[in-house]
């Protein structure tokens, strides 16, 4: 299918759709004065440009299913702090809280306060449950609090993996996440499963069974697919779509550059993903568009 590029960044990483379908929510660079990636509204052709926060260095974020609040990861308020590199999980920055705003950036409300790395933070879709990575002494959980902070709850507690990437399905009780083994850490290619889990940390369920890296999940609107990512062949990160029940899978791009970090659009035809395909560099990302209706009658039963 076509893919339609956003433009109007240096790069660009982790886009989420706004509930109405018309914005995306990512970190990015504007231009090469920005050293740190800030929190961006932008709309899909690009013409109306947000930036929410420019202090710190930002991380993954989320709209409300309301469409008027925001929830975004930012070291803003700790910089005295080591630095730390949000893309590695052996260095990740202890100072990262989280944050609420308007869709201007304004009426901030800060969530957490700690020296922990919090981040990887999504919302459900009947929007009761903020949900995110928690980073605890080097143990990667996924834990839950209300829009307003309140009722924090740990949801996994393993001492040899290593959960994030999380986000809850349709029923806004089901949460489907990626994990990777303690042991494993440190080696390129580090393999990574999916899993399903009860957002009261029962019924933990393996999706994926491929060897390998099985990471990025990220839930259509129907509640019954998913895409996520996966290597093919040597180093190849392409994007995948499954059928949660039938446990089926098909490839939905093709190229040899980055692909990743897929996510829906609320209608559940669209996904926005990450791509380094005619970017200067294999670090540089540009946000993507495409249309992967086809692909769903590939999954059926």
């Amino acid at each position: 299918p076509p893919v339609t590029r956003i433009p109007g960044f240096v790069s660009m990483n982790e886009a989420y759709f706004s509930p109405d379908g018309k914005y995306l929510i990512m970190q990015a660079r504007r231009d090469t004065t920005e050293i740190d990636y800030h929190t961006y509204v932008v709309s899909l052709d690009g013409s109306d440009v947000r930036r929410i926060n420019d202090k710190g260095s930002d991380a993954c974020s989320f709209f409300f299913p309301s469409g008027d609040r925001l929830v975004w990861t930012s070291t803003k308020d700790n910089l005295k702090l080591v630095e730390g590199d949000f893309s590695n999980p052996e260095d990740y920055p202890v100072g990262s809280e989280l944050y609420v705003s308007d869709l201007y950036g304004g009426n901030v409300q800060r969530l957490t306060e700690n020296n922990l790395y919090d981040a990887e933070v999504s919302v459900s879709p009947d929007g009761r449950w903020v949900l995110f990575g928690r980073n605890t002494d080097g143990s990667m959980d996924l834990w839950r609090m209300r829009p307003d902070g309140t009722e924090l709850t740990q949801i996994t507690n393993t001492d040899e993996e290593q959960e994030g990437g999380c986000f809850y399905l349709a029923d806004s009780e089901t949460i489907i996440y990626r994990s990777w083994l303690k042991k494993d850490e440190g080696g390129r290619g580090r393999p990574m499963t999916i899993f399903t889990i009860n957002h009261d940390g029962t019924g933990r369920e393996q999706i994926t069974t491929d060897p390998g890296l099985n990471w990025a999940p990220y839930p259509s609107p129907d509640g019954k697919h998913f895409v996520y990512v996966r290597m093919v062949g040597r180093g190849n990160f392409e994007v995948f779509l499954m059928n949660i029940e039938t446990r089926k899978k098909v490839q939905v791009t093709d190229n040899p550059a980055f692909d990743g970090y897929p996510s829906f659009s609320p209608d559940g035809k669209t996904i926005a993903f990450a791509s380094s395909r005619g970017m200067p560099g294999p670090r540089l990302l540009a946000i993507h568009l495409m249309d992967i209706s086809k692909f769903f009658p590939m999954v059926a039963e």
